[in-house]
């Protein structure tokens, strides 16, 4: 199995999960967000569960001396908070609240045909061709 196919299965059994847990929903997802209305804590449960299963999961994974699919592992080393970091997780969370989406979800709802994940979908690659372009003009005049 070559690892284009794992990722491809990985990803649409990722969006059964979403689907299962209500996530593609985004009423489920503002609901959460409101601690002080109509709070549902269905996300927390979902949150709870994922989290739960990788902390198992991870450790006996990597014991293994390689993975299945590569020929070593690949584990991010870069463990610094930077001013784009906390930018960046600061309006994911901003359009996370607002939208009801995040980009897992958003891609996800693709499937309904709906207008609603389609511009959210079309905002968030907009967004990141907005970013490709900004980071490049200042990386050129960086140099």
């Amino acid at each position: 199995m070559n690892n284009k196919f794992a990722a491809g299965i990985v990803g649409v059994l990722f969006a059964v999960g979403l689907g299962i847990s209500g996530m593609t929903d985004p009423q489920n997802v503002l609901s959460f967000l409101d601690i002080f209305g109509t709070w549902n804590p269905a996300l927390a449960f979902v949150m709870i569960g994922a989290i739960s299963v990788h902390f198992i999961l991870y450790r006996l994974i990597r014991k293994r001396e390689k993975p299945v699919l590569s020929a070593e592992w690949h584990i991010p080393s870069n463990s610094k908070i930077t001013k784009s970091l906390v930018i960046g997780s600061i309006l994911f969370g901003i359009g996370w609240g607002l939208a009801g989406y995040c980009p897992g979800p958003g891609i996800t709802s693709l499937a309904t045909f709906g207008a609603r994940p389609l511009t959210f979908v079309a905002g968030m690659i907009l967004g990141m061709l907005v970013f490709k372009a900004v980071d490049q003009r200042s990386r050129l005049k960086g140099k």
